[in-house]
């Protein structure tokens, strides 16, 4: 048995288990690296939804919508996907700390600094608690997804949660910091390639996979040297996958499917 996570670009991911397929901040109309349409995917089994960042809540209502796939995310999210024609019905809050089952996975919800901001068609603007998650995959895989959070002290949540897969922003998706209004620049990610990498020893991962980027840069290959600088196991797998790329978790083995 093995666990299949496809990166689509910035913080989106499809992940195939032995039991269920579901969708992660699934944002692909508008990503100029997607590789796969909205319309292209198959009925998954669920949708998490981290925050309301456009590169994060993606396409989720298109495809809620025309699969009827429910959807896990914070209450202002959940007011957001229903006033864009999702059925309300189809649509769980949460917070930190409820674990939910939905789609036949089981997902707990944890702390992520960050935040989620949007405009419902009235004009109103709603604010709400951004979400990181860890995913039972499978027997001895269990799957963390930062949710685009900044770095704080997680070594408890490591202690407790024990996730073996961290899903780990370390950069910029930088093809699209033109669209964000304001005049300042932006200089790094919400976790830096030395930061994502400290995250992945508090959480004592067995694999520290980067993500949030569309284009591999240098800061994703900080990473990947600073994993190991980290790793007081001396045994953390790095990866860093090209969009349209899987990540194969197989028991105690993770590679980039096809990778050389």
């Amino acid at each position: 048995m093995s666990t299949r996570i496809t990166f689509w670009g910035a913080a989106g991911y499809e992940v195939t288990t032995p039991a269920a397929r579901f969708l992660i901040d699934p944002f692909l109309t508008g990503n100029p690296a997607a590789p796969v349409d909205p319309d292209e995917i198959e009925v998954p089994d669920a949708i998490l939804v981290s925050h309301a960042a456009p590169d994060h809540l993606g396409d989720t209502a298109a495809i809620a919508r025309r699969t009827g796939a429910p959807v896990l995310c914070g209450g202002d999210v959940r007011h957001l996907l229903v006033d864009q024609g999702v059925d309300a019905e189809q649509v769980q809050p949460t917070v930190w700390g409820i674990v939910t089952r939905i789609g036949g996975i089981v997902v707990r919800p944890v702390e992520c600094h960050h935040w989620s901001m949007s405009q419902l068609s009235s004009g109103e603007v709603l604010t709400g608690t951004p979400l990181a998650f860890i995913v039972d995959a499978e027997a001895g895989v269990s799957i963390y997804h930062y949710g685009d959070t900044a770095i704080f002290d997680m070594t408890l949540i490591g202690e407790l949660y024990r996730p073996t897969v961290g899903l780990l922003g370390c950069t910029q998706p930088r093809e699209l910091l033109a669209a964000v209004p304001g005049p300042g620049e932006y200089l790094t990610g919400e976790l830096t390639p030395d930061e994502a990498a400290r995250v992945a020893e508090m959480l004592k991962l067995h694999v520290a996979v980067a993500c949030h980027y569309l284009t591999h840069n240098e800061e994703v290959d900080d990473f990947l040297r600073l994993v190991a600088k980290h790793d007081s196991t001396g045994a953390r797998l790095a990866l860093a996958p090209q969009v349209g790329e899987t990540v194969v978790v197989d028991g105690a083995n993770a590679y980039i499917e096809g990778a050389a």
